[in-house]
């Protein structure tokens, strides 16, 4: 999605063109999506042999694209960016890594994998770095300063815009979700870093009370097919939420294309994550106008929040803190409204799509130069 709205924003200057892995085969191997070219590479993620059919199948499109690409630009580091970063060398195309996770895209993480996959990661012309975090994991590694440039996700303010009360009206009866009571979001994959977990215990201690009763929907990826579910956490938080005296207002629904309509219908989105890059999920919650309530992780969502001014920062993993900072916003109408006025006004500020897409294409044009 980042890297479709960067290139909308960028349309008549940059030609751009999505490849992705995908799990889902129902979608097509090649689309447009948002005006954006798409092509699709499937796998099965816990298979070996489909892993490498599918690094197969992208080292034949890249021989066939390469010849007409200027730049290659690789979104996060996988085992794809080995391959990736073989072919643009063998056409002489400068490679740029973004960064996007902490500890995962950061530099001791990529040398446990291995020295191809280090050597590769060390090619690159130049590093995009989300957050300031991983900026400072970069430059602890003794990688070249001059290579890396620190540019925040973007958010397309148009598509994820606050909701009149007649368009929120509207999207919870065409999604299914109530109309009288506060709904409590959470977006992401279902995954030990994401914790869900602390998010349904911090709510579920609000359920006995009159002002702070509320739903509870999750939205986000639960099949254990996903390399990054592990364990049990879903089908314990599943069993958790069937078994408690409220489970009519617990709901799990798969990810959708239009998240967009989820933050627009919902009031407070929750982020426990223990981990982040620079959260997408905040940078679109916020631009809807939504009060937030995230984990404070130094160099990601200090970054975005201001706490008690444009939403609530709590400690990594505290389900009393988690709950009482959605307790205050739900008893509190002016805060809530006050805290996401806000929170768009931050998004609008600073984090607008075109503000980095012009921070996107500085970084090409230079490259091109050289």
């Amino acid at each position: 999605m980042q890297s479709r709205a960067v290139a909308r924003a960028l349309r008549g200057r940059v030609s751009a063109t999505v490849l992705t892995t995908a799990t889902n085969p129902t979608l097509a191997r090649t689309d447009v999506v948002d005006d954006v070219p798409v092509t699709r590479i499937f796998m099965q993620a816990r298979r070996q042999a489909a892993r490498w059919k599918a690094l197969g199948h992208f080292a034949v499109y890249l021989a066939q694209q390469l010849p007409q690409v200027d730049i290659v630009h690789v979104q996060g580091v996988s085992a794809k960016n080995t391959i990736v970063a073989a072919m643009a060398r063998l056409h002489r195309r400068p490679l740029i890594v973004h960064l996007q996770t902490s500890v995962h895209d950061e530099p001791p993480a990529i040398r446990a994998q291995g020295m191809l996959a280090w050597q590769a990661f060390r090619a690159a012309a130049a590093f995009i770095s989300v957050s300031s975090n991983l900026t400072a994991a970069y430059l602890a590694s003794g990688l070249p300063a001059d290579r890396i440039h620190e540019v925040p996700n973007g958010v397309d303010t148009e598509r994820f815009r606050p909701a009149s009360a007649d368009e929120r009206h509207q999207l919870r009866a065409r999604l299914g979700l109530p109309q009288d009571i506060p709904i409590v979001l959470f977006v992401g994959v279902m995954s030990p870093d994401k914790q869900p977990h602390v998010l349904f215990d911090a709510w579920a201690a609000l359920q006995h009370s009159s002002d702070t009763r509320s739903v509870l929907v999750f939205v986000g990826a639960s099949d254990p097919k996903l390399f990054e579910l592990e364990g049990r956490l879903i089908e314990d938080l599943r069993a958790a939420a069937a078994s408690s005296a409220f489970s009519d207002r617990v709901l799990f629904v798969d990810p959708t294309p239009r998240i967009e309509d989820y933050y627009r219908a919902a009031d407070i989105v929750v982020m426990p994550s223990v981990r982040e890059g620079m959260p997408n999920v905040l940078l679109e919650a916020m631009a809807c106008g939504l009060a937030v309530v995230a984990s404070r992780l130094p160099g990601s969502t200090t970054t975005l929040i201001d706490d008690g001014r444009n939403g609530r920062l709590v400690a990594v993993g505290e389900v009393a803190a988690f709950r009482d900072a959605v307790a205050d916003i739900l008893r509190n109408a002016d805060v809530k409204a006050a805290f996401g006025t806000a929170a768009r006004d931050t998004i609008e500020s600073r984090f607008r799509v075109e503000l980095v897409a012009e921070q996107w294409l500085a970084i090409y044009q230079g490259l091109m130069r050289q």
